[in-house]
């Protein structure tokens, strides 16, 4: 996308109410649900009625720009309400200059919302209105706006807010996507689905079960627009996207391998290194049930851990120690979950580390065999970081599947398979990098897919480590190989999470910045056009930019399968 200056949207979206869309036309932040790199808009609402109400302002990256659009539009003396979905310490620079300038501000926000915020500001004499479920705010002219609390493990305060006037429902985190573009609502909504799916995946998905309970919620209340934090707002497909929602949520809670990941986070570090383990286990087909212990009790962490396949534990240091909730859910843990029960650890931390040591050494102690190393990230994770933990949910979910396997009895391949693996594919080794992450499969369900212009399809399997490099704008290399097996061999192993892939093998560098093999036959540089759900895969449609033989005297190599239900 090309690189423009941040800036500020108006829009009037309802009467009396306006959105203001403060956009960054390029990833934003390190965490996992912005790694498509399309850029985000933090969307703003104002209600002018009787009283003034604005409803969620967005971090501190866009301070400067939304308090001086903000005061272009309104007299922020005149400000009564400020309306928090959620509340985050990102968010409290904005906060605390609403403050500054209108002291007399009462916070509207939920319960646990109170608790972030008082924590968050450190203001003496914060005036909070807390809604439970029950309560409502009257801006007069009838917007008597309704509240909905709507929590879950990531966004434990996560709190929508119902206009009956507008028919509008201020939704947060909940239908979003990082996208960012001139479009205020969601027309040709169709075109926003891979983005919508990605979003889910990423910030839903390990919270199935509560997803499930807040499309529950909403239902009662006659919708004709959700209002989110970002992106496209949602009028046009609004129906299919809540269809969706439930769809996957179902899709999640009705898995039969679970893994509870249990953790706490102290500035969100944690939590951003959990969210992408997540998502590397659910792109396996495998559940997770995400469980923050500094909210969760006993009692659920007990529950989940019984009913769960495997555990993954993760903590912060504090003071040399892991906090107090995260001490409790070990002990839950290793009373409770039998020591066949496949285990993994991360944290993050500023100068030691020693909670992750400590969790490490007890699960060890108690026999536990571990999914995937110990994870310790200094600071804040980068993009290589988060692809590393995504590769490692992913590990760890592949052994869990690989367990049972082996539990239950092979069947024979049907005729039907039988036929299906005698279908013929050119060998070949996809490469691709974007900044300093780098990844490679084998693969054989290549075909070629046009002729004008060349392109090709090839068919990713969602757990693969590569997946998450293949969307659309990205740029790949096929490189077609020769008979022989040293290359294959290569590419057959099994790779650690952030293991070199090419280590040992002879490349370079093609013009779209992705490996080129040197000993492969020959080799196409190729841009993702658009990609396709199906089934355990993803059908990726890419166009044919550059190309050469490398071995003309070569002899492309085909891989022959005994059956059609696995490679």
């Amino acid at each position: 996308m090309e690189s423009k200056p941040r800036d500020v949207q108006f829009f009037p979206v309802g009467i009396d109410t306006t959105v203001l869309r403060s956009r960054s036309w390029t990833r934003l932040r390190f965490e996992i649900e912005y790694a498509l790199a399309r850029g985000t808009t933090a969307n703003c609402y104002i209600i002018q009625s009787d009283r003034l109400a604005i409803i969620d302002p967005p971090g501190e990256t866009f301070t400067q720009i939304y308090l001086a659009a903000l005061q272009q539009r309104i007299d922020l003396q005149k400000l009564d309400y400020v309306i928090l979905g959620h509340v985050n310490p990102n968010r409290a620079a904005t906060l605390k200059a609403l403050l500054k300038i209108a002291p007399h501000i009462t916070f509207v926000c939920s319960n646990p919302g109170a608790i972030n915020l008082r924590s968050a500001l450190e203001h003496p004499d914060l005036q909070i209105m807390v809604m439970r479920g029950e309560e409502t705010l009257d801006l007069g002219k009838g917007h008597h706006l309704q509240f909905i609390p709507t929590p879950n493990p990531r966004y434990p305060d996560h709190l929508c807010t119902y206009d009956p006037l507008t028919e509008i429902l201020y939704t947060d985190k909940l239908f979003g996507a990082h996208i960012c573009g001139d479009q205020v609502f969601d027309e040709g909504w169709e075109s926003f689905q891979e983005d919508r799916h990605y979003y889910f995946d990423c910030l839903m998905a390990p919270h199935a079960r509560q997803v499930e309970t807040a499309l529950d919620k909403l239902a009662d209340f006659p919708v004709r627009m959700y209002a989110t934090a970002h992106g496209p707002l949602v009028r046009y497909g609004l129906l299919q996207l809540t269809e969706a929602y439930r769809q996957r949520s179902q899709q999640q809670t009705s898995q039969e391998t679970i893994v509870a990941l249990i953790y706490a986070s102290a500035y969100g570090n944690t939590a951003t290194l959990a969210q992408a383990i997540a998502r590397g286990i659910t792109k396996a087909g495998v559940a997770v049930e995400s469980i923050n212990c500094e909210f969760a009790t006993p009692e659920e962490i007990r529950t989940a851990v019984e009913k769960s396949a495997g555990f993954i534990i993760g903590s912060p240091t504090l003071g040399g120690h892991a906090p107090t909730p995260i001490q409790t859910a070990l002990g839950i843990v290793l009373s409770t979950a039998t020591n066949n029960k496949l285990a993994g650890v991360f944290g993050s931390y500023g100068w030691s580390g020693e909670a992750i040591d400590l969790i490490e050494s007890k699960l060890k102690d108690a026999g536990y065999r571990f999914g995937f190393d110990t994870m310790r990230v200094k600071f804040k994770p980068t993009d290589v970081t988060l692809q590393l933990c995504e590769e490692a949910g992913t590990d760890f979910a592949q052994s869990l599947k690989k367990a049972k396997k082996v539990r239950a009895p092979r069947q024979p391949a049907t005729s039907v398979e039988q036929a299906v693996g005698r279908v013929v594919g050119s060998l070949s080794v996809v490469t691709t990098k974007q900044g300093d992450v780098s990844s490679a499969m084998l693969a054989s369900w290549v075909s070629q897919a046009t002729f004008n212009p060349p392109g090709l399809t090839v068919a990713v399997a969602k757990d693969r480590a590569i997946e998450s490099l293949m969307h659309t704008g990205n740029k790949f290399v096929l490189n077609i190989l020769a008979e022989g097996k040293q290359l294959r061999k290569h590419f057959m192993k099994p790779f650690a999470p952030g293991e070199d892939r090419f280590s040992g093998v002879a490349t370079q560098s093609a013009d779209n910045g992705c490996p080129i093999l040197s000993d492969a036959l020959a080799y196409l540089e190729c841009s993702i056009q658009n990609r396709m759900e199906a089934g355990d895969h993803w059908i990726v449609y890419a166009s044919v930019d550059n190309g050469k033989v490398l071995a003309p005297d070569g002899v492309t190599a085909v891989h022959h399968r005994k059956s059609g239900n696995h490679y």
